[in-house]
Parts: structure tokens; sequence; C-alpha cells
């Protein structure tokens, strides 16, 4: 059954974690078309790294001609003309889209916690990962990725300029959970959190997220903060179970296969 609950905040609230989240997973290739941003990243096909991001209501103007244009943008890096729609997105752009037959994907969730609502006395301290080669390793056990993904992956970590915390769980030497936490001032963000398969429900993935979150505590941060899709009930049933609560949605767009 899929999460219903929406709350959605000042327009200012949802620019302030839309632009951490740019910060944060940083695509290689950015554009600007008014207030149209287009990401894209040759190396990693994830969605949120290849697409259209719309920043402010007002500006939706020429909206045929300005897809017309990213489109070939997108077809220089092979990738599907995709836009991920916020509560920034002005309603003429769903309209326009609605009208032209795009599908609607993959919502998600953004929730923040609070930092100052959490008792870290009991919770684990660790120091982050310095090994990178070793977290990819890893990260790339954990979630199963398909080798491909390698390089892209490790290009989007490296370019990450906040700092950032690599955790990882392992039992007896085999990885057991990931999370990367972005420290941006008052903020921290929450990447790539995730369990290897045969070992969810065991409570690593809280493990590791208030490892990561006491971490970035420690360094000043006031607010933790994550991106999650909405029909990963498993997921947000944990989130909300450590304190997140959902602030907005986001989902994607894209164009009906041609005939």
């Amino acid at each position: 059954m899929a999460v219903t609950e929406q709350v959605v905040p000042f327009l200012p609230v949802v620019r302030r974690f839309e632009a951490a989240a740019f910060r944060a997973w940083p695509a290689a290739s950015l554009h600007y078309d008014g207030a149209w941003l287009i990401r894209l990243t040759g190396g990693h096909p994830a969605k949120r790294l290849n697409s259209i991001n719309p920043l402010d209501p007002g500006d939706c103007d020429n909206i045929a001609d300005r897809i017309a244009a990213a489109a070939q943008r997108f077809d220089a890096y092979s990738r599907p003309v995709t836009f991920r729609i916020s509560p920034l997105a002005g309603e003429p752009i769903a309209t326009f889209l609605d009208e032209q037959g795009w599908s609607r994907f993959a919502e998600s969730l953004v929730m923040t916690l609070p930092l100052d609502t959490i008792d870290f006395e009991h919770v684990m301290s660790q120091i982050p990962l310095r090994d990178m080669a070793r977290f990819i390793n890893a990260a790339m056990t954990v979630n199963d990725f398909e080798p491909s993904i390698r390089p892209g992956l490790t290009e989007v970590v490296s370019s990450i300029e906040p700092e950032s915390g690599l955790f990882l769980l392992e039992d007896e030497d085999k990885p057991v959970a990931s999370a990367i936490c972005v420290h941006d001032g008052e903020l921290a963000g929450l990447f790539q959190v995730a369990s290897s398969f045969g070992q969810r429900g065991k409570g690593h993935g809280r493990r590791v997220v208030l490892s990561a979150i006491k971490w970035a505590r420690m360094r000043g941060a006031k607010i933790a903060w994550l991106q999650v899709e909405a029909d990963n009930e498993p997921a947000i049933r944990l989130y909300r179970s450590i304190g997140f609560s959902e602030i907005y949605r986001y989902h994607y767009r894209q164009p009906p296969a041609p005939r």
C-alpha cells in the first residue's frame, strides 16, 4: 500500500533542500535554461543525475521549445528526456506534460529529522572510511549494483564538495550495510543507505543511519534529511521509527515511447 501522507512547506524550505541535494549528489554537467536546471551524467544513469529540474513556479514560458532544446542535450548523453517535478515546478508544466501523454513515475519523499530530538548516548560512534575504493566495492555489493555502475558511482562520490562521511557495517568481514552522509552546514544528507539482501531486518540499516547522523551532529549539523521512493515501505518505516518526517515530494516524468 502506497504512503499517502504529504505536507507541502513554503517554497523557501523546498529550495533549501533542493539546493542541498544538488550539492550533495553532483551531476557531471549542469546547464540552466532560465530557472530550469538540466543535470546530466554520462557515467551514471540515475534519474536525479539526468533530469530537468524546474526551480521557479513562475518560469513556464515556451515549454515545448525548451523541451526540444533540452532533448538535444539528453540525446548527446544517450539519456531519455526526464523531468524531475518538485513543488518548485509551475503547474503549467505538469499540465503540458499531461496533455502530451508523459508518464509519471518514481514518486519520492523528502524527509527531515531535527537532530536535537535524538539521544545519541547509546548510538555507536563510527569513524568514516577514508578508503574510497573499499567503500565503493562495499556499496556495489550491498546495493547489488551492476558492474557498469562502478565508474560513475566513484565519479559522483569523488565529486561531492561538502564534507562527506562514508559509512560501512561489516559482519565477518562482509559488508552488510552502507551509507553516505554529506555534512553541509546545518544539514546532514543521507545517500546510498542500504542493507544487503540477506541481512535486511536485522537492524543494520538503523545502526548505520544513526552512526552517520551522530557523526554529522558532532560537526554541527542540526537537521538530517534524505530522499526515499514512496513505494519503499520498509525504508520509510525505518526512517519514521527513527524520527524522520516528510516535508515534500517529487516525481519524474518521461515522454511516451515513439510509435
